[in-house]
């Protein structure tokens, strides 16, 4: 769609996409080990976790149509103008509450200050919509497997930096000045990407959908005009229910095993399992058959979760991490590079959009229900003997024994459910389609 110069423009949009992850992951993850370590509630982690996948499958679908309506480079300067707006605003009510109000979860003050830090992450997604559809605009469809999976590589950069220093800052620093550094940080990206350079001449519009500003019959009916798409979100929105117990229960379970400082160096150091899969695409691709990639590619996260807290050695947990991390850029680029194929550009984003709404909305719900059954019922129930007693033998014995448990039964559930996928109409319905777009 447009001459040489793409490639040049694309590792630019890179760049800037590096720069922006770091800073909203850096507070995000920051937040979430602030709250733990002050308040010692899975249930509060656990909260925020929701909260943010709840937020992002409100607003998905606002987003996918904003990306539908503008140039990409006008999106990316809304999401950054928007993220500053939203940390100066955490910032402040920082500063005029103390440390005490701001760690009750039953104070205001607690829920203010997240909120602003949630929706500038939040904001983050539009940008992250934007970049998807910018692959289509920029790289022909025989190498977008390939740059998704650098998509992929610098998202797996971005957090395995954010990790280490996220853990460093709360622990060496305190969230005062965690916070001044991301908003300097969200500063550089804005002046960054005011000179980067997208060739996009024209907005392709759909000219039946040009003038909706939220269009959710026309995304759904994009979806269905391709045989078993809705199927794949589907069935990538069950896996996310799956995917809020890593959500809710990860953090907590690092925190049991770790100081908060060696915790974000774990998950610095596992991180680069992302850089390791998604390099791994970005040289290989995905195959002919990129949604056969993703389901076994969910095999193996089924079978990371059953097993990476069987025992509470902080290693296995470890390894686990990064396994898990090194798969999730396969599952990741072959989704986009499934829906950058089949479905026409000028409704790229909507379609996005929508998937990402209902695949995010299925996390907080898992999130919400798994948080309190953890906390009130799972952790103190295998500290007793008769949980010990039924459950030893499997999980055996520690601190964060009913976490595990939970664990287990997550990865089974989702084993479960790809090996019925495997066997589904759909999955030989939209391969098909694939392969003829």
């Amino acid at each position: 769609m447009c001459d040489n110069s793409c490639m040049k423009a694309f590792h630019n949009v890179l760049l800037n996409t590096l720069i922006a992850n770091v800073t909203t992951s850096y507070l995000w993850f920051a937040l979430t080990f602030w709250i733990y370590l002050e308040t010692k509630s899975v249930l509060a982690t656990g909260i925020i976790g929701g909260s943010y996948m709840l937020l992002v499958a409100v607003m998905s679908l606002i987003f996918g149509v904003i990306v539908d309506h503008n140039k990409k480079k006008k999106v990316m300067l809304i999401s950054a103008v928007a993220t500053f707006i939203f940390y100066t605003f955490a910032f402040i009510g920082f500063l005029l509450h103390t440390e005490r109000q701001l760690t009750d979860i039953s104070n205001y003050a607690f829920w203010l200050l997240a909120t602003f830090i949630l929706a500038g992450s939040v904001v983050e997604n539009m940008r992250n919509i934007a970049l998807s559809t910018t692959v289509s605009l920029l790289i022909p469809k025989g190498e977008r497997d390939k740059a998704n999976g650098l998509v992929g590589t610098v998202q797996g950069v971005g957090f395995m930096v954010t990790s280490i220093f996220s853990g460093l800052s709360i622990g060496m620093l305190g969230m005062k000045w965690t916070m001044v550094i991301a908003l300097v940080l969200t500063a550089v990206a804005l002046v960054h990407l005011l000179f980067v350079n997208i060739p996009e001449k024209d907005i392709y519009h759909d000219p039946e959908l040009a003038k909706k500003k939220i269009d959710l019959k026309g995304s759904m009916a994009a979806i269905r005009a391709v045989p078993g798409l809705g199927w794949l979100i589907a069935f990538t929105t069950f896996n996310n229910f799956v995917g809020g117990v890593f959500m809710a229960l990860m953090d907590p379970y690092g925190l049991t095993l770790f100081t908060v400082e060696w915790w974000g160096v774990i998950l610095g150091v596992t991180s680069t399992g992302f850089i390791v899969g998604a390099g791994l695409v970005a040289k290989k691709g995905l195959g002919k058959n990129p949604l056969r990639s993703l389901l076994l590619a969910n095999i193996a996260v089924a079978i990371v979760g059953m097993v990476f807290t069987v025992r509470e050695v902080w290693w296995l947990y470890a390894v686990g991490i990064f396994a898990y991390m090194s798969i999730f850029p396969v599952i990741e680029a072959a989704e986009q590079t499934i829906i950058q194929r089949v479905v026409p550009y000028a409704r790229q984003g909507r379609v996005f959009g929508l998937a990402q709404t209902f695949e995010a909305a299925s996390s907080p719900i898992t999130a919400f229900l798994i948080a309190p059954i953890a906390q009130f019922w799972l952790i103190p129930f295998m500290r007793t003997d008769a949980g010990n007693h039924a459950f030893g033998w499997l999980v055996g014995t520690g601190e964060a024994r009913g976490i595990a448990l939970t664990f287990i039964a997550a990865g089974l559930v989702m084993l479960i459910a790809v090996l019925f996928a495997f066997k589904s109409r759909a999955y030989a319905n939209l391969s098909s389609a694939y392969q003829k777009a």
